[in-house]
């Protein structure tokens, strides 16, 4: 199956290389979705929204390969149509009836839904990219299969490089079917017992593929065959809440359209902690409690919240990111990676963008 809507590649690749040959920054941008996260990058626009359509798509190989401006939903539905998903699960952020977030806004972000511990992030998905570098040349990296390469895997350096890297033209994903039969139960319980019955099912064979935790419910979502769900929810207890009000409640998670996310002032905070880190490990604040344990939201909003926090993560052998803040795209999103890793990215961009071109900041001040 073989759908063409339109290929900017000639127009992307001139206007690329008269900025290099001109040294003009460039801030490539998809359709918006997700401008407020990482540092505030200037720039000439380069739009990829229309540099949209799926290239190739082969239910049997579970690949699928779609330009980067290719709508989210779009792509979703095409993969439901065959009863396949992408597994990573990602975002759509802003207005639920707007088209939404680009395939290679999500590759670029490198943000992963509920299903994420147990069904892999946006790289363990990629397979492989052409992009764009920053002298105007069209590069292939990767393929369309899973294979191990010698070197570094530059198609998944590009989840989560937020742009700097290079300017995606397409990508290729692996696809997962859709499972078998999908069940979502609700325990009332404290968060220290949401955290304790987490770790002891995470050493269990079961079929979890969602977790999160509010306000003294416990939502476990189980997904596989339908023997192994049932099994499951036997274990686990609780109520059953039906299709709807389920599918409702992790696309509202996914898409940060839950009261929580919407409810709150301040900053929002994501913070990545190991699944045995107490609920106390974090400065008292309203928290959402993700991926079994290992995602925690929290709103804070006094000026010193941002070392507390990042010390308190640290402290518990995490880190903290500042995702959504009040007042605009934040000077310091990120927590500063060691020295050693900064030096490697610098040279991978320097390899790829000699000139800094692309979203010049847009990750750290050094890249």
């Amino acid at each position: 199956m073989i759908s063409y809507e339109q290929d900017l590649t000639p127009t992307l690749t001139a206007t690329v290389a008269e900025a290099f040959a001109n040294a003009t920054p460039l801030l490539i941008r998809g359709r918006g979705s997700k401008a407020f996260y990482g540092r505030a990058a200037q720039g000439q626009t380069l739009d990829m929204a229309g540099h949209s359509g799926i290239l190739e798509y082969e239910p049997a190989e579970l690949v699928i390969t779609a330009r980067a401006g290719t709508p989210l939903k779009h792509i979703e539905h095409i993969l439901a149509q065959a009863g396949q998903m992408l597994p990573f699960e990602p975002p759509h952020f802003g207005d639920p009836q707007s088209t939404g977030g680009t395939i290679g806004g999500a590759v670029a972000a490198g943000l992963s839904g509920p299903a994420r511990p147990w069904q892999g992030a946006v790289r363990d998905a990629v397979l492989g990219v052409t992009l764009i570098n920053g002298e105007g040349k069209v590069l292939r990296f990767g393929g369309k299969v899973m294979k191990n390469v010698a070197g570094y895997d530059v198609s998944r350096l590009m989840a989560g490089a937020l742009g700097t890297l290079g300017v995606l033209l397409d990508v290729s994903l692996r696809v997962l079917p859709l499972p078998r039969a999908q069940q979502t139960q609700i325990i009332p319980m404290s968060a220290t017992q949401a955290l304790a019955h987490l770790a002891e099912w995470n050493r269990s064979p079961l079929p979890i593929n969602g977790a999160s935790y509010h306000e003294g419910l416990l939502h476990i979502r189980l997904a596989g065959a339908h023997s192994a769900v049932h099994k499951a929810m036997l274990r686990i207890g609780g109520d059953t809440l039906d299709h709807t009000a389920a599918t409702h409640y992790w696309q509202a998670l996914r898409d940060h359209h839950l009261p929580f996310f919407r409810a709150q002032t301040g900053d929002l905070w994501r913070v990545a902690l190991p699944l045995t880190a107490p609920v106390d490990a974090l400065p008292p604040a309203p928290q959402l409690i993700d991926w079994g344990g290992q995602q925690r939201w929290l709103w804070l909003d006094h000026p010193n919240d941002a070392a507390k926090i990042r010390s308190q993560a640290q402290a518990a052998q995490g880190h903290a990111t500042l995702f959504h803040a009040a007042a605009g795209n934040p000077e310091a999103p990120f927590s500063p990676p060691p020295a050693p890793l900064l030096a490697l990215q610098q040279r991978v961009k320097a390899s790829l963008d000699p000139k800094g071109l692309f979203n010049r900041g847009h990750l750290y001040p050094e890249l």
